[in-house]
């Protein structure tokens, strides 16, 4: 069903999450984050939904957040929480989610990653999560999951440094399982599915909740980065740099 910029479909017990907006990158916006949630937050309770995919087709999985979008919605905390809800819904989420990266992987592209429990990326795929580069801090629980899955010293590049990890840098550091062909990832993504579909259901559910953080340390630290990321955006550092960001783009 296509809804906006997000285009969600379901094939044999799988539910496809697409991020449609090449224009601009698929660079996410608060009705995006609104509708990933809820096609989301709607599989938790449905037998007949057994995995979720997130894909941005072919060329690019996202750029990240849109910041003309993100900066408009800063005043309005209503709008801002569409973006927690979606943070909140991965960390809740009980289903085992397949992410298929072709591309760019910026931002909350690759935070959302460390949420997945199976991640396909091409051999044209980067991964960054630069919000340094904005004054910012990470979000989403990064700052947990990030050394957890891949120990301090990558964590460090990546979201103190705010470096560019190749598919290769990402597979060596355990984020990222399989590296494919660009043009392939969501062709394997749903071999991938249809694997985790012939499982016992409620067997793949207690594995991967023994697997993976609890979901009150996930929203905890969620929390706790939310309030210093809100703090950073009144700082002079994260002010000079949105201003510089946005007199780039006018050139």
């Amino acid at each position: 069903m296509p809804n906006g910029n997000i285009v969600v479909t379901e094939e044999r017990g799988t539910r496809v999450i697409t991020l449609r907006r090449p224009s601009k990158k698929n660079a996410i916006t608060q009705d995006m984050y609104r509708e990933m949630s809820r096609a989301i937050d709607t599989a938790q309770n449905n037998p007949d939904i057994r995995c979720m995919i997130i894909t941005g087709g072919s060329g690019v999985f996202t750029a990240g957040d849109d910041i003309d979008d993100f900066m408009q919605a800063e005043s309005n905390s209503e709008t801002l929480s569409d973006g927690a809800k979606f943070l909140y819904s991965l960390a809740l989420n009980i289903k085992p989610i397949i992410a298929a990266v072709d591309g760019a992987s910026i931002g909350m592209g690759t935070v959302m990653l460390f949420h997945c429990d199976y991640v396909l990326a091409s051999n044209a795929a980067t991964f960054s999560a630069p919000y340094i580069h904005l004054g910012l801090v990470p979000v989403g629980a990064a700052s947990l999951l990030m050394p957890n899955t891949m120990g301090y010293q990558r964590a460090f590049a990546m979201l103190v440094m705010g470096r560019t990890f190749t598919a290769a840098e990402a597979h060596a550091a355990g984020f990222v399982n399989t590296v494919v062909s660009p043009g392939h990832t969501e062709v394997e993504a749903r071999k991938v599915a249809r694997d985790i579909c012939r499982l016992p259901a409620e067997a793949v559910a207690a594995s991967r909740k023994l697997l993976r953080t609890a979901p009150e340390e996930l929203t905890r630290r969620i929390d706790q980065e939310a309030h210093l990321f809100g703090e950073r955006l009144k700082s002079d550092e994260a002010i000079a740099a949105f201003k510089a960001f946005a007199n780039r783009k006018k050139r």
